[in-house]
Protein backbone atom coordinates (compact mmCIF):
# COMPACT_ATOMS: atom_id res chain seq x y z
CA UNK A 1 0.00 0.00 0.00
CA UNK A 2 1.34 3.43 -0.54
CA UNK A 3 1.45 6.17 1.95
CA UNK A 4 -1.05 8.82 2.45
CA UNK A 5 -0.67 11.82 0.64
CA UNK A 6 0.30 13.88 3.87
CA UNK A 7 2.49 10.81 5.15
CA UNK A 8 4.76 10.58 1.78
CA UNK A 9 8.15 12.04 2.60
CA UNK A 10 8.87 15.15 0.34
CA UNK A 11 12.16 14.68 -2.47
CA UNK A 12 13.39 16.92 -4.29
CA UNK A 13 15.21 16.09 -7.28
CA UNK A 14 19.14 17.25 -7.10
CA UNK A 15 21.61 16.58 -10.18
CA UNK A 16 23.55 18.05 -12.97
CA UNK A 17 21.50 19.82 -15.56
CA UNK A 18 20.40 17.45 -18.20
CA UNK A 19 20.53 14.27 -16.19
CA UNK A 20 17.28 14.07 -14.97
CA UNK A 21 15.78 13.74 -18.39
CA UNK A 22 18.09 10.86 -19.33
CA UNK A 23 17.90 9.21 -15.84
CA UNK A 24 13.78 9.21 -15.40
CA UNK A 25 11.40 8.02 -17.60
CA UNK A 26 7.00 9.09 -17.60
CA UNK A 27 6.63 5.68 -15.43
CA UNK A 28 9.99 6.56 -12.80
CA UNK A 29 8.11 9.96 -12.39
CA UNK A 30 4.59 8.16 -11.65
CA UNK A 31 6.11 5.95 -9.22
CA UNK A 32 8.04 8.58 -7.31
CA UNK A 33 5.12 10.95 -7.06
CA UNK A 34 3.25 8.03 -6.13
CA UNK A 35 5.68 7.87 -3.55
CA UNK A 36 6.49 11.41 -2.12
CA UNK A 37 5.44 14.99 -2.18
CA UNK A 38 7.73 15.89 -5.11
CA UNK A 39 7.98 18.10 -7.94
CA UNK A 40 8.88 15.87 -11.04
CA UNK A 41 9.99 18.83 -12.81
CA UNK A 42 11.74 20.64 -10.39
CA UNK A 43 15.37 19.43 -10.62
CA UNK A 44 18.02 21.39 -8.81
CA UNK A 45 21.04 21.63 -10.29
CA UNK A 46 22.80 23.97 -7.82
CA UNK A 47 21.81 23.55 -4.34
CA UNK A 48 23.38 27.08 -3.75
CA UNK A 49 21.86 29.11 -6.26
CA UNK A 50 19.34 31.55 -4.80
CA UNK A 51 16.57 30.05 -6.56
CA UNK A 52 13.29 30.47 -4.35
CA UNK A 53 11.90 27.39 -5.86
CA UNK A 54 14.64 25.61 -5.01
CA UNK A 55 15.01 27.52 -1.23
CA UNK A 56 11.46 26.30 -0.78
CA UNK A 57 11.59 22.59 -1.75
CA UNK A 58 15.08 22.28 -0.27
CA UNK A 59 13.67 23.24 2.98
CA UNK A 60 10.38 20.37 3.02
CA UNK A 61 12.61 18.03 1.47
CA UNK A 62 13.03 14.54 3.87
CA UNK A 63 14.66 12.66 0.81
CA UNK A 64 17.26 14.33 -1.73
CA UNK A 65 17.31 12.32 -4.76
CA UNK A 66 20.48 12.51 -6.45
CA UNK A 67 22.86 11.85 -9.53
CA UNK A 68 26.10 12.90 -11.70
CA UNK A 69 26.47 16.68 -11.26
CA UNK A 70 24.99 16.66 -7.70
CA UNK A 71 25.92 19.78 -5.21
CA UNK A 72 28.42 18.89 -2.21
CA UNK A 73 26.41 19.06 0.97
CA UNK A 74 28.27 20.95 2.65
CA UNK A 75 26.93 22.54 6.22
CA UNK A 76 25.35 25.49 4.50
CA UNK A 77 23.64 23.44 2.45
CA UNK A 78 22.42 21.21 5.23
CA UNK A 79 21.78 24.37 7.16
CA UNK A 80 19.40 25.07 4.61
CA UNK A 81 17.53 21.35 5.03
CA UNK A 82 16.38 20.98 8.34
CA UNK A 83 14.00 18.07 7.54
CA UNK A 84 16.29 16.06 5.18
CA UNK A 85 17.28 12.84 6.51
CA UNK A 86 17.80 10.38 3.57
CA UNK A 87 20.48 10.82 0.46
CA UNK A 88 19.33 8.29 -2.46
CA UNK A 89 22.18 8.55 -5.09
CA UNK A 90 20.68 6.89 -8.57
CA UNK A 91 24.70 6.43 -9.79
CA UNK A 92 27.60 5.06 -8.14
CA UNK A 93 30.04 7.07 -5.94
CA UNK A 94 29.00 9.46 -3.71
CA UNK A 95 32.48 10.76 -2.67
CA UNK A 96 31.56 13.43 -5.10
CA UNK A 97 28.86 15.23 -2.89
CA UNK A 98 28.04 13.52 0.58
CA UNK A 99 30.50 14.92 2.76
CA UNK A 100 31.65 14.38 6.37
CA UNK A 101 28.49 17.11 7.32
CA UNK A 102 26.54 14.17 6.19
CA UNK A 103 27.66 11.92 8.48
CA UNK A 104 27.73 14.11 11.29
CA UNK A 105 24.19 14.81 10.97
CA UNK A 106 23.44 11.43 10.54
CA UNK A 107 21.96 11.03 7.08
CA UNK A 108 21.18 7.89 5.82
CA UNK A 109 23.07 7.66 2.09
CA UNK A 110 22.24 4.50 -0.04
CA UNK A 111 23.69 4.83 -4.00
CA UNK A 112 22.44 2.75 -6.87
CA UNK A 113 26.29 1.14 -7.27
CA UNK A 114 25.10 -2.39 -7.63
CA UNK A 115 23.47 -1.23 -10.67
CA UNK A 116 26.18 0.78 -12.04
CA UNK A 117 28.53 -1.74 -11.77
CA UNK A 118 26.46 -4.78 -14.36
CA UNK A 119 27.84 -2.59 -16.79
CA UNK A 120 31.19 -2.00 -16.39
CA UNK A 121 31.60 -5.98 -15.71
CA UNK A 122 29.66 -6.56 -18.99
CA UNK A 123 32.09 -4.39 -20.81
CA UNK A 124 35.04 -5.88 -19.14
CA UNK A 125 33.65 -9.61 -19.60
CA UNK A 126 33.85 -8.38 -23.51
CA UNK A 127 37.39 -7.03 -23.08
CA UNK A 128 38.62 -10.02 -21.99
CA UNK A 129 36.93 -12.40 -24.49
CA UNK A 130 37.63 -10.62 -26.79
CA UNK A 131 41.95 -10.07 -26.23
CA UNK A 132 42.20 -14.06 -25.96
CA UNK A 133 40.81 -14.48 -29.16
CA UNK A 134 43.00 -11.34 -30.02
CA UNK A 135 39.74 -9.76 -31.92
CA UNK A 136 41.59 -6.15 -32.39
CA UNK A 137 44.63 -7.08 -33.81
CA UNK A 138 42.87 -9.53 -36.17
CA UNK A 139 40.31 -7.11 -37.22
CA UNK A 140 42.95 -4.26 -37.95
CA UNK A 141 45.02 -7.06 -40.10
CA UNK A 142 42.10 -8.50 -42.30
CA UNK A 143 40.99 -4.32 -42.94
CA UNK A 144 45.03 -4.19 -44.49
CA UNK A 145 45.51 -7.83 -45.80
CA UNK A 146 41.82 -8.15 -47.49
CA UNK A 147 42.91 -11.55 -48.60
CA UNK A 148 43.37 -15.31 -47.77
CA UNK A 149 45.34 -15.70 -45.15
CA UNK A 150 46.76 -18.81 -42.87
CA UNK A 151 44.68 -17.76 -39.67
CA UNK A 152 44.87 -21.04 -38.27
CA UNK A 153 48.50 -21.14 -38.17
CA UNK A 154 49.08 -17.73 -37.28
CA UNK A 155 46.02 -18.42 -33.93
CA UNK A 156 48.25 -20.67 -32.55
CA UNK A 157 48.21 -19.37 -29.24
CA UNK A 158 44.68 -17.45 -29.28
CA UNK A 159 41.81 -18.76 -27.43
CA UNK A 160 40.04 -18.77 -23.82
CA UNK A 161 40.10 -22.16 -23.16
CA UNK A 162 42.19 -22.24 -19.83
CA UNK A 163 43.06 -18.87 -20.07
CA UNK A 164 44.31 -17.18 -16.74
CA UNK A 165 42.38 -13.79 -15.88
CA UNK A 166 43.82 -11.97 -12.89
CA UNK A 167 41.65 -9.59 -10.95
CA UNK A 168 42.38 -6.62 -9.61
CA UNK A 169 40.21 -5.78 -6.49
CA UNK A 170 37.50 -7.35 -4.70
CA UNK A 171 35.21 -3.90 -5.28
CA UNK A 172 31.83 -4.74 -6.13
CA UNK A 173 32.61 -4.29 -10.18
CA UNK A 174 35.53 -7.05 -9.51
CA UNK A 175 33.33 -9.34 -7.74
CA UNK A 176 30.70 -8.82 -10.53
CA UNK A 177 33.47 -10.20 -13.05
CA UNK A 178 34.32 -12.67 -11.24
CA UNK A 179 30.43 -13.89 -11.20
CA UNK A 180 30.40 -13.36 -15.27
CA UNK A 181 33.79 -15.65 -15.72
CA UNK A 182 32.03 -18.58 -14.04
CA UNK A 183 30.17 -19.94 -17.33
CA UNK A 184 33.64 -20.03 -19.18
CA UNK A 185 36.99 -22.24 -19.00
CA UNK A 186 38.68 -19.23 -17.29
CA UNK A 187 41.17 -19.82 -14.34
CA UNK A 188 40.40 -16.52 -11.95
CA UNK A 189 43.12 -14.88 -10.05
CA UNK A 190 41.97 -12.45 -7.23
CA UNK A 191 44.34 -9.54 -6.30
CA UNK A 192 42.89 -7.98 -2.85
CA UNK A 193 44.39 -6.89 0.22
CA UNK A 194 41.27 -7.01 2.00
CA UNK A 195 40.19 -10.39 1.23
CA UNK A 196 41.04 -13.31 3.14
CA UNK A 197 38.93 -15.88 1.40
CA UNK A 198 38.08 -15.84 -2.33
CA UNK A 199 34.97 -16.15 -3.93
CA UNK A 200 34.31 -20.37 -4.85
CA UNK A 201 36.85 -21.68 -7.63
CA UNK A 202 39.22 -18.00 -7.54
CA UNK A 203 42.54 -18.08 -6.24
CA UNK A 204 43.62 -15.62 -4.04
CA UNK A 205 47.00 -14.14 -4.94
CA UNK A 206 48.85 -11.70 -2.01
CA UNK A 207 51.53 -10.83 -4.36
CA UNK A 208 50.51 -8.01 -6.97
CA UNK A 209 53.52 -8.94 -9.22
CA UNK A 210 52.92 -12.58 -8.68
CA UNK A 211 49.04 -12.11 -10.31
CA UNK A 212 50.62 -10.10 -13.38
CA UNK A 213 53.07 -12.80 -14.13
CA UNK A 214 50.55 -15.57 -14.55
CA UNK A 215 47.23 -13.62 -16.31
CA UNK A 216 47.12 -13.43 -19.90
CA UNK A 217 44.76 -10.46 -19.16
CA UNK A 218 45.09 -8.09 -16.20
CA UNK A 219 41.74 -6.22 -15.23
CA UNK A 220 41.83 -3.59 -12.62
CA UNK A 221 38.70 -3.08 -10.44
CA UNK A 222 40.46 -0.97 -7.30
CA UNK A 223 38.86 1.81 -6.00
CA UNK A 224 41.02 5.50 -6.61
CA UNK A 225 42.82 5.48 -3.13
CA UNK A 226 46.29 6.94 -1.91
CA UNK A 227 46.90 3.76 -1.65
CA UNK A 228 46.27 2.44 -4.93
CA UNK A 229 48.00 5.04 -6.83
CA UNK A 230 49.79 3.83 -9.88
CA UNK A 231 49.41 0.29 -8.39
CA UNK A 232 50.27 -1.25 -11.66
CA UNK A 233 53.86 0.37 -11.86
CA UNK A 234 56.77 -0.95 -14.15
CA UNK A 235 57.56 -3.66 -11.68
CA UNK A 236 53.86 -5.21 -12.85
CA UNK A 237 54.15 -4.52 -16.39
CA UNK A 238 57.66 -5.88 -16.65
CA UNK A 239 56.04 -9.01 -15.00
CA UNK A 240 53.23 -9.43 -17.71
CA UNK A 241 54.09 -12.39 -20.19
CA UNK A 242 55.01 -11.19 -23.50
CA UNK A 243 51.19 -10.79 -25.63
CA UNK A 244 49.47 -9.89 -22.41
CA UNK A 245 46.55 -7.31 -21.69
CA UNK A 246 46.19 -5.11 -19.10
CA UNK A 247 42.16 -3.59 -19.29
CA UNK A 248 41.54 -0.86 -16.81
CA UNK A 249 37.38 0.55 -16.71
CA UNK A 250 38.30 1.87 -13.05
CA UNK A 251 40.29 5.30 -13.07
CA UNK A 252 43.12 6.03 -14.77
CA UNK A 253 45.55 7.15 -11.77
CA UNK A 254 46.17 3.44 -10.86
CA UNK A 255 47.88 2.69 -13.71
CA UNK A 256 51.18 4.63 -14.22
CA UNK A 257 50.90 5.22 -17.97
CA UNK A 258 54.45 6.27 -18.64
CA UNK A 259 55.71 2.78 -17.30
CA UNK A 260 52.95 1.50 -19.68
CA UNK A 261 53.69 3.14 -22.93
CA UNK A 262 56.99 1.54 -23.69
CA UNK A 263 55.51 -1.80 -23.46
CA UNK A 264 52.77 -0.83 -25.97
CA UNK A 265 54.73 0.99 -28.47
CA UNK A 266 56.59 -2.29 -28.73
CA UNK A 267 53.68 -4.18 -29.08
CA UNK A 268 54.41 -6.62 -26.52
CA UNK A 269 51.59 -5.74 -24.16
CA UNK A 270 47.77 -4.93 -25.35
CA UNK A 271 45.43 -2.69 -23.01
CA UNK A 272 41.91 -2.02 -23.20
CA UNK A 273 41.68 1.42 -21.56
CA UNK A 274 38.29 2.85 -21.06
CA UNK A 275 39.68 5.45 -18.04
CA UNK A 276 42.89 7.44 -18.83
CA UNK A 277 45.31 10.24 -16.69
CA UNK A 278 44.50 12.34 -17.63
CA UNK A 279 41.00 11.61 -18.50
CA UNK A 280 40.98 12.68 -21.90
CA UNK A 281 44.68 11.95 -23.54
CA UNK A 282 46.24 14.84 -25.13
CA UNK A 283 45.56 14.79 -28.67
CA UNK A 284 49.21 13.61 -29.52
CA UNK A 285 48.74 11.00 -27.15
CA UNK A 286 49.84 7.44 -29.01
CA UNK A 287 46.95 5.71 -27.53
CA UNK A 288 44.49 6.90 -30.52
CA UNK A 289 46.30 4.78 -32.72
CA UNK A 290 48.41 2.13 -31.79
CA UNK A 291 47.36 -1.22 -33.42
CA UNK A 292 47.05 -2.83 -29.73
CA UNK A 293 44.84 -0.24 -27.96
CA UNK A 294 41.46 -0.52 -27.42
CA UNK A 295 40.63 2.89 -26.02
CA UNK A 296 37.13 4.06 -25.36
CA UNK A 297 35.55 7.61 -23.51
CA UNK A 298 35.29 6.58 -20.55
CA UNK A 299 31.83 4.42 -21.66
CA UNK A 300 31.85 1.24 -19.52
CA UNK A 301 29.64 2.74 -16.61
CA UNK A 302 25.89 3.40 -17.69
CA UNK A 303 25.03 5.35 -20.33
CA UNK A 304 21.74 5.49 -22.82
CA UNK A 305 19.08 3.09 -21.31
CA UNK A 306 21.28 1.58 -18.72
CA UNK A 307 20.66 4.80 -16.52
CA UNK A 308 17.72 3.60 -15.95
CA UNK A 309 18.52 0.73 -14.25
CA UNK A 310 20.34 2.77 -11.84
CA UNK A 311 16.89 5.24 -11.29
CA UNK A 312 14.85 1.70 -11.00
CA UNK A 313 17.20 0.66 -8.07
CA UNK A 314 17.38 3.89 -6.94
CA UNK A 315 13.39 4.49 -6.73
CA UNK A 316 13.46 0.57 -4.95
CA UNK A 317 15.32 2.23 -1.92
CA UNK A 318 12.85 5.60 -1.86
CA UNK A 319 10.16 2.57 -1.48
CA UNK A 320 11.83 0.99 1.45
CA UNK A 321 12.37 4.58 3.15
CA UNK A 322 9.10 5.62 2.34
CA UNK A 323 7.88 2.31 4.31
CA UNK A 324 10.06 2.39 7.01
CA UNK A 325 12.46 -0.70 5.88
CA UNK A 326 16.22 -0.59 5.67
CA UNK A 327 18.08 0.56 2.46
CA UNK A 328 19.05 -2.40 0.84
CA UNK A 329 22.22 -0.81 -0.43
CA UNK A 330 23.02 1.81 2.70
CA UNK A 331 26.29 3.18 2.32
CA UNK A 332 28.33 4.09 5.48
CA UNK A 333 31.19 6.36 6.47
CA UNK A 334 33.50 3.50 7.11
CA UNK A 335 32.65 2.02 3.52
CA UNK A 336 34.12 4.97 1.94
CA UNK A 337 37.22 4.23 3.19
CA UNK A 338 38.21 1.18 1.04
CA UNK A 339 35.52 2.33 -2.09
CA UNK A 340 35.47 4.28 -5.09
Amino acid sequence: MHPTTANRPALLLAMGPGVAERLLTDAHRTRLASLTRTDPDLVAADLTAPDPRVAAALAEAEILLTCWGATPLTDEVLDRAPRLRAVVHAAGSVKHHVTDACWTRGLRVTSAAAANALPVAEYTLAAILLAGKQVLGSARRYAELRADHAWLTESADWGNYRRTVGVVGASRIGRRVVDLLRPFDIDVLLYDPYVEVPPPGVELVTDLDELCARSSVVTVHAPQLPSTYRMIGAPQLAAMPDGATLVNTSRGSLIDEQALLPHLLTGRLHATLDVTDPELPPPDSPLYTLPNVLLTPHVAGSLGNELHRMADQAIEEVTRYARGEPFAEEVRASDLQRSA
